[in-house]
Parts: C-alpha cells; sequence; structure tokens
C-alpha cells in the first residue's frame, strides 16, 4: 500500500521548512518500518522507489514547483530510473535521505536520491521525470525552469546521467514481445 500518511505528513512539514531555490537539497529523515520490508528483513527494493517519493515531493512542495503545477495543472510522472542497491536497511533503522534537481533536457528533467545510514550510502537512484498536462502530453521542462525563475538552458548534466541518458536512447522500445 502507498504510504499517503508518510507522504502528508511530509509534505506538510515541507510547507512548514525554509523555501529552497530549485538546485538545493531536501535532505529527510525516515525510519524503516516492518511493512517496509522483504523477506529477507531488509527494505523491500520496490518499497525503497516508492520511499523515495517522500524525497521529491517535498523538494517539489519546498521549491515553489507544486504551487506552479498546480495553476498550470501540470503533473509528474517517472519516466526512468536507475537505481543502485549498496547497504542493506534493516527494520527500525533509521536513515537519511537527499533529493535534488540535476537538470533536464528537451523532454525530460533529472533528478538524483539517495539513502544514507550514517556515512553509508545505502542506495542512490537518478529519476527521469517527465513534466505532463492532459491531452497535450510532455511540457518542455524550459517552461518549468521559466516558471521557477531560471534560464530556460539546464546546467550541463554530468557525465554520468549523460551517459544513461545515451545508454536509454540505444534501448529497444517496445521490448520484444517474444520474452
Amino acid at each position: 500500500m502507498y504510504p499517503w500518511f508518510r507522504m502528508m505528513k511530509d509534505v506538510l512539514r515541507a510547507r512548514r521548512a525554509t523555501p529552497l531555490t530549485p538546485f538545493q537539497p531536501h535532505i529527510s529523515r525516515h525510519i524503516c518500518w516492518p511493512w517496509d520490508i522483504d523477506p529477507w528483513l531488509e527494505l523491500n527494493n520496490g518499497r525503497t522507489l516508492t520511499l523515495y517519493d517522500l524525497g521529491r515531493l517535498p523538494l517539489g512542495e519546498r521549491t515553489g514547483l507544486h504551487r506552479i503545477a498546480k495553476a498550470k495543472r501540470w503533473g509528474m510522472a517517472v519516466a526512468g530510473a536507475s537505481v543502485r542497491y549498496r547497504r542493506r536497511i534493516r527494520p527500525f533503522r533509521r536513515f537519511t535521505m537527499k533529493t535534488r534537481l540535476i537538470g533536464w533536457d528537451a523532454r525530460f528533467v533529472y533528478m538524483e536520491q539517495s539513502m544514507w545510514l550514517g556515512e553509508e550510502c545505502a542506495s542512490h537512484v537518478l529519476i527521469r521525470s517527465a513534466i505532463t498536462r492532459g491531452a497535450r502530453g510532455i511540457v518542455a521542462p524550459s517552461e518549468m525552469a521559466l516558471a521557477l525563475g531560471l534560464p530556460p538552458e539546464s546546467p550541463a548534466l554530468p557525465a554520468w546521467v549523460e551517459a544513461w541518458i545515451q545508454a536509454e536512447a540505444t534501448r529497444p522500445w517496445p521490448p520484444m514481445a517474444d520474452i
């Protein structure tokens, strides 16, 4: 089940927090609850992706993007993700999540997020999101940038993000139907 109460708590907390500029990181603290674990008694890999929402949504609140998106009737859809899992997060462990905007290209917005157990990174994700608006489809990220008071051109994306974008462009779509 989606963590609705946790999400509402985090978004309400973000409303009261100091506003952030779009490239400042949002840092939040969380607990791995028993309903977040898998049969191996660690944070479930799918639940990890769900919990990363609890970083992106407050970031949108603190930067003003949610207010703008509501006024323009925009939505945000995850269009791709690449995750690295490196350390187990066990039940009742507290962890820190860091979320930041990296930049954008002509179609997508790129964010990175990480979960930390003290000084050790437990997981890291690169998220590619599309800004959507009904039948209009994808909204150019440069519109988002202008609405946030940024120049329409993104800062240079890191080489590892560019490499991921290029690798994704070579991936066949739709996937093979015979598997």
